[in-house]
């Protein structure tokens, strides 16, 4: 696999961290404070009107933990500064010759997930895990959100394709790229973002601007134009001035385009009028595209009223995640292993109740292969008839699977991922709004260890 630099301005920095893993790090250096700890990675609670999650950013987290270091202007950097004063030179020395070690479990990219379900866990000397914190969350965070977006635009457009079509509205070009991945593991056929399709081998939907047809003195030259060079993917954008009277300028051209794009005004209204002419002249191929300000809600609306569009461009609500712009993920001490034993560690504080020991995930399904209930565990248990979730992906530092698929196939296998999974949830989880939570609940073992623990600490 590549490495991040194509997209990331500086990919395996060692500084992409917040500066209290630094002091911690620096810390434990310090003290000679050298146990093997594990962190996981999990989300706490379900954003608004979501149902369930879909885990994506694995593979640049793994990228990052194979290639990130220290250089030494960035070494320096930080010896200067105020707060790394009295810090010995053994920690500088350190990081010179950091290389992340550590074991990683994971949920492969795709999977349909709840909450408190561990997304990833690292093992490693205490000091390397701490680093990682802040890079693998905003890994994980983005892609896991947008991809948790696009699986409800893409079950509003009920089989009819998606193109993500959010790039300029992302919060950077980077996110752009990204987000444009997630958006493909969730569902979408499609973006709009070139990068993204040759970096990942997405298929990418181009039409135009209305300032194509604005530049033309005349609208149907426009079009012809157009038609000129893109004879068989012609998308005809209708809306520059009025729909109906450009619908018959194209048709009195006499040049069937692919389709037409609706990208504002009465969608309702003007697929069924565009739909009907199309078919009266026998173009019942022609396809009616629409985009502007979609979300979810407003396609499962057009939709459940009759309106005659065969795909969809979603782009600020998708690429943003607008109604729900976060997921709260988050990074927390579960297990620190030192020479003669090993500890659990969790908290106990009102609202941020975390559970100790390294984790797996158990799914259970009905006799109908649905999806019926999770059970969350320590890692050497064992439920007959469920499938553990968590895989392992990183020994010692280095990737486990020879990476030898390029980034289209390891994004198609992640959204084959998602597919499969989404066919097997239960139907109230694949409604739009609220519904009864997924049951899932901690082994018996997990709880009476955090019993005692609570016990002991509290």
């Amino acid at each position: 696999m590549p490495p991040l630099h194509e997209i990331y301005p500086c990919p395996c920095s060692g500084l992409l961290a917040d500066a209290y893993e630094l002091t911690m790090a620096a810390g434990y250096i310090q003290k000679e404070f050298a146990s093997r700890a594990s962190f996981e990675l999990f989300v706490r609670n379900l954003p608004p009107h979501r149902n369930y999650l879909v885990a994506g950013g694995l593979d640049q987290a793994l990228d990052f933990l194979e290639n990130v270091r220290f250089c030494q202007e960035e070494i320096s950097y930080l010896s200067t500064l105020p707060l790394f004063r009295h810090v010995h030179a053994e920690f500088f020395d350190y990081l010179k010759d950091f290389r992340f070690t550590g074991d990683v479990w994971a949920l492969p990219e795709g999977t349909i997930f709840f909450p408190g379900e561990p997304l990833l866990r690292v093992t490693a000397p205490i000091a390397e895990a701490q680093l990682m914190e802040t890079s693998l969350l905003s890994a994980i965070h983005l892609q896991t959100l947008i991809a948790s977006k696009a699986a409800r635009v893409t079950t509003a457009a009920a089989g009819r394709p998606v193109i993500e079509f959010g790039s300029r509205r992302a919060h950077g070009i980077e996110a752009g790229v990204l987000a444009a991945r997630a958006a493909f593991i969730g569902g979408c056929e499609g973006t709009s973002n070139a990068y993204a399709g040759y970096r990942f081998g997405i298929p990418i939907c181009g039409t135009q601007a209305h300032s194509w047809i604005m530049a033309h003195e005349d609208e149907a030259v426009a079009f012809g134009n157009f038609l000129d060079v893109f004879p068989e993917q012609s998308t005809l954008l209708v809306d520059t001035y009025e729909v109906h009277r450009a619908v018959d300028r194209i048709i009195a051209l006499g040049r069937k385009p692919h389709g037409i794009r609706l990208d504002s005004g009465d969608f309702l209204a003007d697929s069924l009028w565009a739909r009907e002419r199309f078919d009266n002249i026998g173009w019942t191929d022609v396809q009616i595209f629409a985009s502007g300000d979609l979300t979810e809600e407003r396609i499962q609306a057009l939709l459940g009223k009759g309106a005659r569009i065969d795909s969809f461009g979603v782009g600020t609500a998708l690429s943003t995640s607008a109604d729900s712009p976060f997921v709260g993920v988050i990074y927390k001490l579960v297990e620190v292993q030192f020479a003669d034993h090993v500890r659990g560690t969790a908290k106990f504080s009102e609202e941020k109740k975390t559970y100790p020991g390294r984790k797996q995930i158990f799914r259970f399904s009905d006799e109908g292969g649905k999806f019926s209930g999770d059970v969350i565990a320590l890692e050497d248990e064992v439920f007959s008839g469920a499938e553990p979730l968590l895989v392992k992906v990183m020994r010692e530092g280095r990737r486990l699977e020879v990476v030898d698929q390029d980034p289209a196939t390891t994004v198609r296998s992640a959204r084959s991922r998602f597919l499969a999974d989404h066919g097997r949830l239960p139907a109230r989880l694949l409604a739009l709004s609220a519904a009864t939570p997924f049951q899932v609940h901690y082994s018996a073992r997990l709880e009476d260890l955090c019993d005692q623990l609570r016990f002991i600490h509290v």
